[in-house]
């Protein structure tokens, strides 16, 4: 099932081509010498009806012998332009060339990926999503940055309202809320 979903590299085209062609070449081998035993035995046949002096079965013969001939010249001259056509050298470079081409635009999209992930994945996007949290909360009034460790624990004293530096009314703290869409 995995095989189904699996790229094919220029090698198994090749491969999967000169595979077809090979059965291809079998099949007009076959076909020829298919061709040539029936030619051998149609002038088996023509001599045999000469000899018992059936002229009309030997113009039947002949004819279909001739037929029997284009036929065979007609194959010939079919993969002789096959071949010209697949010149096995040419096609090899041609997939040489591809093949060099495909891994330099591999190469160069895995550059491209690699250089666009570093732009995007940059430094500067921390400080940027930071700036953001700390503006956010500096709307809705806490303080993170330096607070924190003034903060009281549950083994310190609570500090005195007159103490705080930052003190807060109720009222701005809803205005807050409000602004924020919060009820």
């Amino acid at each position: 099932m995995a095989s189904l979903f699996k790229k094919k590299t220029v090698d198994d085209v090749i491969k999967e081509q000169n595979r077809e062609l090979r059965g291809t070449q079998r099949a007009i081998i076959r076909d020829r010498a298919a061709l040539e035993k029936q030619e051998k035995q149609l002038e088996l046949e023509i001599k045999k009806m000469a000899k018992i002096g059936n002229k009309e079965a030997c113009k039947v013969l002949a004819k279909q012998l001739v037929h029997l001939r284009k036929q065979k010249t007609r194959t010939f001259a079919t993969m002789q332009a096959v071949n010209k056509k697949m010149d096995p050298q040419k096609t090899l470079q041609t997939m040489q060339n591809f093949q060099k081409e495909n891994m330099k635009m591999e190469m160069t999209e895995e550059m491209i990926n690699d250089t666009l992930d570093d732009i995007f994945d940059g430094s500067d996007d921390e400080e940027e999503s930071q700036d953001i949290v700390n503006q956010v909360l500096d709307e809705i009034g806490i303080e993170i940055s330096g607070k924190m460790a003034k903060a009281p624990s549950a083994a310190r004293s609570l500090p005195s309202a007159s103490t705080s530096k930052a003190t807060i009314s109720d009222e701005e703290i809803e205005r807050q809320l409000k602004a924020l869409g919060v009820d």
